[in-house]
This record gives structure tokens, sequence and C-alpha cells, in this order.
């Protein structure tokens, strides 16, 4: 077997995973399930081996929107989505250099910096697994899946025949027109839609689940679990603001699956 690659890993976190190996004089796995979590992935067949992470601190350029128009800023569009992807690149290849079939329970946050208002740092955390019965879980890809499920959810679309296949995003910053000084006043006192506002909105969220599905396709998934949509303005102003879908890509371990009745899938939860 070839030994995985780490390039991009720094020392630090190679050492930390060197150390998270089994069979390693010591080695103790590290996790940020909770308790209830950790024994459901353990119930659903797979070994937690370890924490595995992923950063990016990223400058976020600059793009004008056009004040009376509305329109996406492709350059921060990009921005974000580049520095998400790094980030999660990451963590994945922390989870390949621990032979892990997995991520669960993964988070991917963004914290703006006080160093300034354009510098972010991107960070993705989950808990590698690997599966207990040997069989091969990875993607299409070659690489382990990842997924943001929680230990209960990811025991359940174990238990009703599904396998995760990788988080899939989509991203898009959009620039919401301002309101022209008629339109304010002829609006005043009145129950009115501001259909301007509406349709930015509409279309921007539009572009982020697009993108989000078509990551899906990508991966042959037949679905998307667990599907959020996040609005966030960050630092950019009221008019400026950042849709971000995020879920889980699934598909059935067999081509003739049929999910379980119900009654029939008992529940771990209390």
């Amino acid at each position: 077997m070839t030994q995985p690659t780490a390039r991009g890993l720094p020392q630090d976190a190679m050492t930390r995973l060197a150390q998270l190996q089994p069979g390693q004089p010591g080695s103790i796995f590290t996790s940020d399930l909770t308790v209830n979590e950790f024994l459901l992935v353990k119930q659903a067949g797979f070994t937690p081996v370890g924490m595995v992470l992923g950063s990016s601190i990223y400058h976020v350029g600059i793009q004008i929107g056009r004040w009376s128009q509305n329109q996406e800023l492709d350059v921060l569009s990009q921005a974000m989505y580049h520095a998400r992807e790094l980030a999660m690149s990451r963590m994945e290849q922390e989870a390949n250099v621990l032979g892990a079939d997995g991520i669960v329970g993964v988070r991917l946050e963004v914290e703006f910096k006080e160093w300034g208002s354009d510098i972010a740092e991107f960070l993705a955390v989950g808990t590698a697994v690997k599966v207990d019965d040997g069989t091969s879980w990875r993607n299409d890809k070659g690489m382990p899946f990842t997924s943001d499920l929680s230990g209960q959810d990811f025991w359940t679309l174990v238990q009703t025949g599904y396998a995760p296949l990788g988080m899939v995003m989509g991203t898009c910053v959009y620039h919401i027109a301002h309101r022209g000084l008629g339109n304010v006043l002829s609006n005043v006192g009145k129950n009115t839609e501001l259909t301007q506002f509406t349709q930015a909105l509409y279309d921007a969220r539009e572009l982020a689940m697009e993108r989000m599905q078509k990551e899906a396709e990508e991966l042959h998934a037949e679905g998307i679990v667990g599907v959020q949509l996040h609005q966030r303005n960050h630092s950019w102003g009221a008019h400026t603001t950042e849709f971000f879908s995020i879920g889980t890509a699934v598909r059935p371990l067999r081509a003739d699956h049929t999910i379980t009745p119900p009654s029939m899938v008992v529940s771990l939860d209390n």
C-alpha cells in the first residue's frame, strides 16, 4: 500500500497525527463528539481514530457593487469559496494520513480577525473514523467521506442503508441595490413589497443552492440531507451579504435499497 501524502500539512500537525496512529505506543484517539454521539458512531460500525482539522488564514479582496444594481460580487464569492476549500482539503489530508474512511461531525467556521476587517480564518474540524469491518467507505474521488451530520443523524443514516459521500456547499456574495429617494418617498406609510430586495435575496439564495447541488452531482449523489442555508454580512456592510448553503451528499449502499419502515428502526437518542 502506498503511503498517504501529506502535502501542505505543517510539521506540528504531522507530529500530532503520528501520535494518533493505531498501534503506536501511547496512542489514544481524540474526538469532539459528545459521549452519546461517540457511542452511536461505534454502534453504526465505525471507530474514531482522531480529531482532524484544516485551517486557512485568508485575505478577502475588495469588489465594489454598483449603488443601484443587484449583482453578484464574483471576486468575493470566489474568495469565500476557495478559503473554505483550503480548510476542508487540509482536514481531509489529515484524515487520509490516519488511513480513515471518513470524517463525521464536521464543523466549518469563519471568523474575521482583529488584524483587519478583510482577514478571516476558515476552520474545518471533525472526527476521523474507520469502518470496523474493513470495507471501503471512501467516495468516488478516493478520499475519506465528510459529513456535518450529528452522531445521532449519522447513525440513523447508516441504519437506513445510506452512505455519506461528502459535504457539499455553495456560496454567493451579493450586492443588494440601494433604494432611490423617489422609491423611499413613494412607499412612506404604505404596506408594500420591496420587489427589488425580494428579487435580490431570491437570486442570491438560488445561486448558492445551485452550486451546492452541482457539487453533489459530481459525487454522483442521490440527494443532500441536513441542508443549512446561512446569510452573513461579515464586515461588508448592510447591502453586501453572503448566502452559504451546506449539507451532506448521500446515496444508497445498494442499488436495490429500500428504507426500513420507521417502526423497525430502534432509536438510541434516549
